[in-house]
């Protein structure tokens, strides 16, 4: 009973923190990585919500499309913020 309680505070920690992480970062490859972190976070938070159809929805979106065309953004763009 506590387990789902448990995984959900932790990875709702973890997404903050990654969040925060992302922010900061100056060099813009390292926040995508960051970014992608906080979906598979979302994701795994959703699922245990109990809403797996939004996790399959999720998972592809926020880890693998929208990190994608960040990186191909940067590489027509500087990687370092300055």
């Amino acid at each position: 009973m506590f387990l789902p309680a448990i995984i959900l505070l932790i990875f709702a920690f973890l997404s903050i923190v990654v969040t925060y992480l992302a922010i900061v970062e100056r060099d813009m490859l390292v926040a995508a990585i960051f970014m992608a972190f906080q979906g598979v976070c979302y994701a795994i938070i959703y699922y245990v919500l109990m809403a797996p159809d939004v996790t399959l929805a999720y998972i592809p979106i926020s880890s693998g499309l929208t990190p994608i065309l960040i990186l191909i953004v940067l590489k027509k763009t500087e990687r370092v913020e300055r």
